[in-house]
């Protein structure tokens, strides 16, 4: 018996050490990432096995979301917009996400450069021009094309897509998220904001689950079609610009090389990452911007930013729920609803960053930084770009918009210094897209590390390889298309999350704000002597009588 003792544990303590050895080689994670990666395989696989199939049913089921639930986005947005317009007025604007002697971790330039670049950045760049201009040439409403009618239905229309309800949208998910994060010391995960109604109860680890799962799923989908569409254009502005070949190879080595750009830099901190990337990106953009102002019709460009950011405002609400009922509402389908599903797919993965990175500002701070300054912002940027491009005339516009992204290009080309401008817009598209694809890693590592504010540089390196392999694997099966589609699809659910958010927010806002005002009055009685405390007690006594 001795002896077998004795080799007994001499082999189990081999298979400790074994043990230990696997554990270090192959770090156990948690059930997110594991299920996360086995659907983004099976999604893969069902494609390379029949993707026309495929390609068929994702699409007949975003045509139905859309066709059957297009008003609920409609509606949704803009409660989600008037909530957070009410939040930054309210006395709710006042309480800081964090506690109360928390300061924010980085300045304002650096805070709003990481928030910008995160959420719009390369859309403004590949729409600036494009939209206008397609509104321009083809407006709808009985508008005939080229007129002044049709300008006014162009800025207006843009103004809407990329003004206050998109921002809207990722401030409040970013808003709830840092709140109940540094506030309340939730995990930094979507599903922290359901914890006042699931708390305690016997299937929250289930539901909680399934909610992250959906977000990291909508984020490395959302993403990977941002890296393929970014690529496609900074393809083609290669090929206008140096006549480099518009191919698939092409396309490959683009976002190959952005990859190891982006890649490298979310292995670090965010300081010495993100944050100088983000910071060379406003740099770039305001130098564009400014050469777009001076160079082209400078004084149209803010008759234009004026009067239709009046336009804009006045008519907030009427099409803030315009779905045309009793009409053709392909055109709503086609833009309002699918970009309202574009930015709700993306509020994951941008709600999330800007999360992480506004511990210690006020609500009211946070709101006039991720609506209101960003929401001009883009104002200023359509109207000059807009205006660059509807100058030259509709037939000019009705070439200009039959190739997305090369539309750009082709307006610049008609100005002075128009190569200049063009070579800066690819650097800003490809600074755009490395810090966009480099704040999506980082979230993907934070969301499938169980929210650590600090994911391990080996899930960063994971999910950097995996989005950018899942976006060259679609440009070669031609399904960034059916990507975009599936990435609103796997959204879907998160639109009707957030009624359910709205009211967790503010049933813990509201405590928060009754907390506040018991301590107030607490200190208020300790300063009083027992003589003031009386008299305040024969006060009350006497109002109740």
């Amino acid at each position: 018996m001795g002896s077998y003792s004795y080799d007994n544990d001499k082999n189990s303590g081999e298979v400790d050490k074994k043990t230990k050895i696997l554990e270090k080689a192959i770090p156990k994670e948690n059930t997110i990432f594991y299920t996360t990666f086995l659907i983004i395989f099976v999604i893969l696989s069902i494609i390379g096995l029949n993707k026309i199939t495929f390609e068929k049913a994702t699409t007949n089921l975003l045509d139905y979301i859309i066709t059957n639930f297009g008003f609920l986005y409609l509606i949704i947005v803009l409660v989600i917009a008037l909530v957070c317009l009410f939040l930054c007025c309210s006395s709710y604007g006042n309480i800081k996400l964090g506690k109360d002697n928390s300061k924010p971790e980085y300045s304002n330039l650096s805070w709003f450069s990481m928030l910008f670049s995160a959420g719009m950045g390369v859309g403004l760049v590949f729409f600036g021009v494009a939209e206008p201009m397609t509104h321009y040439a083809y407006p709808i409403g009985g508008i005939d094309g080229g007129t002044k009618e049709a300008i006014d239905f162009a800025f207006k229309t843009s103004f809407f897509h990329w003004g206050i309800h998109p921002w809207a949208i990722y401030s409040f998910l970013a808003l709830a998220m840092a709140y109940f994060q540094f506030r309340k010391g939730e995990k930094g995960l979507i599903s922290s904001l359901f914890s006042p109604i699931l708390k305690g109860k016997s299937y929250e680890k289930k539901v909680k689950t399934i909610i992250d799962i959906i977000a990291i799923l909508a984020t490395i989908t959302g993403v990977a079609t941002t890296l393929g569409l970014g690529a496609l254009q900074i393809n083609s502005g290669l090929n206008y610009l140096f006549n480099i070949p518009n191919s698939i190879l092409s396309q490959i080595v683009i976002i190959t090389i952005v990859t190891v750009i982006f890649i490298a830099s979310a292995l670090g901190s965010l300081d010495k990452g993100i944050k100088i990337l983000s910071n060379i990106n406003v740099l770039i953009s305001v130098v564009l911007l400014l050469m777009v102002i001076i160079l082209g019709p400078t004084i149209s460009i803010f008759n234009v930013f004026s009067e239709n950011l009046g336009n804009y405002l006045n008519n907030f609400l009427k099409i803030s729920l315009k779905t045309n009922s009793f009409g053709d509402n392909k055109w709503m389908s086609a833009w309002t609803i699918f970009y309202w599903s574009n930015w709700v797919a993306w509020t994951p993965f941008v709600g999330t960053f800007i999360a992480r990175i506004s511990k210690g500002r006020t609500i009211r701070e946070f709101i006039i930084g991720v609506v209101i300054i960003p929401s001009i912002v883009s104002f200023i940027w359509f109207s000059a770009f807009g205006t660059l491009g509807i100058t030259l005339g509709k037939e000019f516009a009705t070439v200009a918009v039959e190739n997305t992204e090369t539309a750009l290009f082709l307006v610049f080309s008609q100005y002075r210094f128009g190569a200049l401008m063009s070579g800066i817009a690819i650097l800003l598209l490809g600074s755009f897209f490395i810090t966009s694809a480099d704040s999506a890693t980082y979230v993907l590592g934070m969301m499938s590390s169980d929210g650590d504010l600090n994911p391990p540089s080996y899930k960063k390196l994971i999910w950097g390889v995996t989005q950018s392999l899942l976006a060259i694997a679609l440009i070669f099966a031609g399904g960034l298309n059916m990507l975009k589609t599936a990435s609103i699809i796997i959204a879907f659910p998160l639109l009707i999350l957030f009624p359910i958010m709205i009211f967790t927010m503010f049933y813990s806002l509201k405590r928060d704000m009754y907390i506040k005002k018991q301590i107030a009055l607490r200190n208020e009685l300790r300063k009083m002597s027992l003589e003031e405390i009386s008299d305040l007690s024969d006060a009350i006594k006497s109002i109740k009588k």
